[in-house]
């Protein structure tokens, strides 16, 4: 493979990648600016004028913030690509460390280190977002001390979970021939399906504390429609939320016999028993339908793919060159084919983000059809305008900018097709 094409496809990509965001971003902000003092008819009745013209400040706010993320991340992409970050990095640690630890650890050193300088980038972004913008709007509830542990634990468990998982996957790299790629797979599927084993009982409750449920009403409520609804779960669970956000939400977590249901304690503070039952009965459509089986299998099919592309690519020198980096001579290059494929990645799938989230609105809409049939249609509608209006999301939504990136329909339709129901 020769050099060139790599970086033109990348530069091409790149380039193209940063204007539509750009453009998208910049039509969501004038739209919602432009509608800021007025509540739509739809909404004329539930929502206030102050209410709404808070959800749109907080919408700018945030908007042009994710300009500036999105122009530092593409200076820092092209830094350790195109600039030869990586490239000086991996120079580094191959003279000092590599001689005097060997291969697996010098690759593990420079995966570490190639992820430690990156949070280091994007740590004053976070302290922004969260003491600036998420605190202006009311919702940050957390402070310095419990943000930095929380990051400090995030850095622990991932090198706890994320070293032998990469560890598996370098060897399988240089010992498991050509067709590594699928044994490296294999090993990555196994990794995703024991961390949603472990994660309800062994790594959330490092950074947030679950008490069982206590309200005997809302337990009866939520227990009998579990029952009619043909579902188990290992125990219904209430979580701090609120020690670090107001915003609210409620969700599944775990695999197979190991599933429980979790309430953010914002949740139960806003909702009435009612709409605590019709937004559960919207996360069980879910399970119903088998959205979040698909899910999984679309994921594990679409890594299969970047895996299979992956092992070509690790064995073309242009790829590497490409994109900033000299190969490696008298070491492996397993850790650079890596990295530049998670660096390079991103680019190429951005443009595969509208088809997932019409995907993800499609069984929104599924789910909340269950759910108005598992509960009072009423309730469903009246919780949803809630959680809109408490977690200041915008009610007047830039058409393309929601067929691109909304996972969820803006709340005018999904009200609109409960209405139809």
């Amino acid at each position: 493979m020769s050099s060139t094409l790599p970086t033109l496809l990348f530069t091409a990509f790149l380039v193209a990648s940063l204007l539509t965001r750009w453009w998208l971003a910049t039509r969501q902000i004038r739209h919602v600016a432009r509608h800021r003092n007025a509540v739509p008819d739809a909404f004329a009745k539930t929502v206030t004028l102050q209410a709404h013209r808070r959800a749109a400040d907080y919408t700018l706010d945030k908007l042009r913030f994710g300009l500036l993320t999105s122009a530092i991340g593409t200076a820092v992409l092209i830094g350790w690509t195109l600039l030869g970050g990586l490239d000086a990095l991996n120079r580094t640690l191959l003279a000092s460390v590599q001689p005097v630890v060997g291969d697996m650890a010098y690759q593990l050193a420079l995966l570490a280190c190639f992820a430690l300088i990156g949070m280091a980038l994007e740590l004053p972004l976070d302290a922004w977002s969260t003491f600036r913008i998420e605190q202006r709007h009311g919702f940050n509830r957390s402070g310095w001390r419990l943000w930095l542990a929380d990051h400090a634990k995030g850095v622990l468990v991932g090198a706890l979970l994320g070293l032998p998982i990469a560890a598996l996957i370098l060897w399988l790299m240089g010992s498991a021939g050509r067709l590594w790629w699928l044994w490296g797979w294999g090993a990555w599927v196994a990794f995703n399906l024991a961390v949603l084993v472990l994660y309800p009982t062994l790594i959330a409750p490092l950074f947030n504390r679950f008490v069982p449920l206590e309200d005997g009403a809302l337990k009866a409520r939520v227990e009998a429609l579990m029952t009619r609804c043909g579902f188990a779960a290992r125990g219904l669970f209430v979580m701090d939320g609120s020690r670090r956000s107001a915003h609210a939400n409620a969700y599944f977590t775990g695999l197979g016999a190991a599933k429980r249901v979790v309430f953010f304690d914002t949740l139960l503070a806003k909702l009435s028993h009612g709409e605590v039952e019709a937004v559960l009965a919207h996360e069980l459509g879910h399970f119903k339908h088998r959205h979040v089986a698909k899910r999984m299998l679309s994921m594990f099919a679409f890594s299969l793919a970047g895996f299979a592309l992956l092992g070509w690519l690790a064995t073309q020198s242009g790829f590497y060159v490409g994109l900033g980096v000299a190969p490696n001579l008298g070491a492996p290059n397993d850790a650079l084919a890596l990295l530049l494929f998670m660096l390079a990645g991103p680019v190429f799938g951005f443009f595969v983000t509208p088809l997932l989230a019409g995907l993800s609105r499609k069984h929104e809409f599924e789910a909340d059809a269950y759910a108005c049939a598992q509960s009072r249609p009423g309730d469903l509608g009246s919780a949803l305008l809630k959680l809109y209006e408490d977690n200041a999301s915008t009610l007047t939504p830039d058409r393309l900018y929601v067929r691109f990136y909304y996972s969820h329909p803006p709340a005018s339709e999904r009200l609109a097709a409960m209405g139809a129901l």
